[in-house]
C-alpha cells in the first residue's frame, strides 16, 4: 500500500511512468474503491475504501495491543486474517491440557447474553470469549437468550460476547439449535485455499431457537 501510494505521487507529479496499475490505484481512490492490487493481499472486504482503512487501522491495533500486553481476554474475531487457524488453536490447546485427541473434541458456544455473569477481565478458563460478530435475517433477543425474528427494518444485527467452549464430542448438546453458518464477509460464497479452508466460510455455530 505504502508504495504504491508512494510511486503513484510520483508518477503525478511525472517523476516515474504511469502504469496501468498505479492508474487502477489512482482510480480506485477516487471511487472510494479499494485497489484490486491491495485487495489480492488483503483480508477478504466488502467494505468501500474510507470504511476499509477503518478496518484496517482497527485490526493493526488490535495485534500490536496483542504483542505488547499479551494475549487478549476477549478475542475480536472479526479481526483475524485467517480465522481458522485461531479456531485450531484453542483446540489444541484444550487437547493438550486435557490429553484429549484433537479428532474427539468440536466446540459449544455459550452466547453470553448477560456479561457481568461471566468475569470478562479474566478471560475464560478454557476456550476464548469472541466478540465482533452479527447474524442476517434474525437477530439474538438477549432477555431469552434464544434467536428471535428481527425487527422491522433491521437486517443486521450484533450478536453478543460468544463463549467458544471445547469440549469432548459426546458431551455436547446441540438440542434445539439452528445451525448458522459464519462467514468473514457477508458474500456468501468462496473457494479452496492451499491450507485446504474456505477463504470465506469460517465454521457453523449452533445457535438455540
Amino acid at each position: 500500500m505504502r508504495n504504491s501510494l508512494i510511486n503513484l505521487g510520483k508518477a503525478i507529479k511525472g517523476e516515474v511512468v504511469m502504469s496501468l496499475e498505479l492508474e487502477d490505484v489512482a482510480n480506485s481512490l477516487f471511487d472510494n474503491l479499494v485497489p484490486a492490487l491491495w485487495a489480492k493481499r488483503s483480508f477478504p472486504s466488502l467494505k468501500p475504501l474510507a470504511s476499509y482503512v477503518v478496518d484496517l487501522n482497527d485490526r493493526l491495533r488490535f495485534m500490536q495491543n496483542w504483542v505488547d500486553n499479551g494475549t487478549p481476554k476477549t478475542i475480536w474475531i472479526s479481526g483475524f486474517f485467517f480465522t481458522q487457524s485461531f479456531l485450531t488453536g484453542i483446540k489444541q490447546n484444550y487437547a493438550r491440557k486435557y490429553v484429549i485427541a484433537i479428532d474427539l473434541i468440536d466446540f459449544h458456544f455459550e452466547m453470553m447474553s448477560d456479561p457481568t455473569k461471566y468475569n470478562l477481565e479474566a478471560g475464560a478458563t478454557d476456550g476464548s470469549y469472541v466478540y465482533g460478530l452479527f447474524i442476517e435475517g434474525c437477530r439474538w433477543n438477549l432477555e431469552q437468550s434464544v434467536l428471535a425474528e428481527s425487527h422491522p427494518k433491521i437486517l443486521y444485527t450484533q450478536m453478543p460476547h460468544i463463549w467458544l467452549k471445547p469440549m469432548k464430542l459426546a458431551e455436547i448438546d446441540r438440542g434445539h439449535s439452528y445451525q448458522s453458518p459464519t462467514y468473514k464477509t457477508s458474500k456468501r460464497m468462496g473457494v479452496l485455499s492451499t491450507t485446504g479452508h474456505s477463504t470465506n466460510f469460517v465454521m457453523y455455530i449452533y445457535l438455540p431457537m
